[in-house]
Parts: C-alpha cells; sequence; structure tokens
C-alpha cells in the first residue's frame, strides 16, 4: 500500500518538475539566482535527480549510477532539453526500483546511514518524497519570481 503510494507521488511531483522547467518562458533563466536565491531552478533539478537515482535507484534498485553532488549545484547552462531527458530516466528508474520492493522490506533498515543515526526504508522513502516537494516549491517560486522579471 504505501509503496504504490509513495510511486504515486513521486510520479507526480517528478512530472510536475517537467512541467515546471517546460514552463520557463527563458530557458537561460533555468540557471540564474540572485537577491538570496542560492541555487537556481537547474541546480535544484540536477540534484532531485541526483539524490533520486542514488537513494532509489542505486541503493534500493540496483541501477548503476554514480552521484556527483558537488556537480549538481555548480554545473551550469545545461539545455533544458537535457534536463528533461535526465527527470523522464529518473522517473523509469524509480518506477522499476519502487515495483522491486516489498512492503516488508519497508521496515527494514535504510541500506547506508544517511543522518546521524539509522532509518528504516519507510521512513528514508518518506523523507525522500517531501525532499522532493520542497524543491519542487522552490523551482515553482523561482519561475515565477524571475523568469518573466529579466
Amino acid at each position: 500500500m504505501l509503496i504504490e503510494t509513495l510511486r504515486t507521488l513521486f510520479n507526480r511531483d517528478l512530472n510536475k518538475l517537467k512541467q515546471e522547467i517546460g514552463l520557463y518562458i527563458s530557458e537561460p533563466v533555468i540557471w540564474h539566482y540572485e537577491k538570496g536565491i542560492a541555487n537556481s531552478a537547474g541546480n535544484l533539478c540536477l540534484h532531485l535527480v541526483g539524490n533520486l537515482k542514488t537513494y532509489i535507484g542505486a541503493e534500493l534498485g540496483q541501477h548503476s549510477y554514480v552521484r556527483n553532488r558537488e556537480l549538481e549545484f555548480s554545473a551550469k547552462d545545461v539545455p533544458r532539453a537535457d534536463l528533461l531527458q535526465r527527470v523522464e530516466e529518473t522517473i523509469v528508474v524509480l518506477n522499476d526500483s519502487l515495483g522491486k520492493l516489498t512492503e516488508d522490506e519497508l521496515q527494514k533498515e535504510y541500506p547506508i546511514l544517511v543522518f546521524a543515526e539509522k532509518t528504516s526504508t519507510e521512513y528514508f522513502l518518506v523523507h525522500l518524497a517531501a525532499h522532493l516537494a520542497y524543491h519542487l516549491g522552490q523551482i515553482n517560486y523561482h519561475r515565477r519570481l524571475l523568469d518573466e522579471g529579466i
């Protein structure tokens, strides 16, 4: 039950991420930041892809992925089409990985230590869904605040 709920939420929000990136009127604004806005929408998109492909795809789904977290925040001017393709790949990896999980596995300890203390896989997946929604909201606000004003 929870696995299907999480799959639904991840798919909803990743598809919304594609929509948000696609809605930018000016593609260069995807990479713009100013006035205390620490991260561009492009960098947040790369961060979300890296985060989900690492913690769900590689760790739970055994998909091959090597994360470069520093590059997620330092890369600039990745074409919109490339960002959208990376999100689409993430959706495929995520669905495959979650499809391999059982409800019993959710109660087990997450395979790697991410926080100060160990967590269950269930807890960590809920955290990842909240993390995605948090940054998705930032991207939406970034687009509405900066895209038409530049």
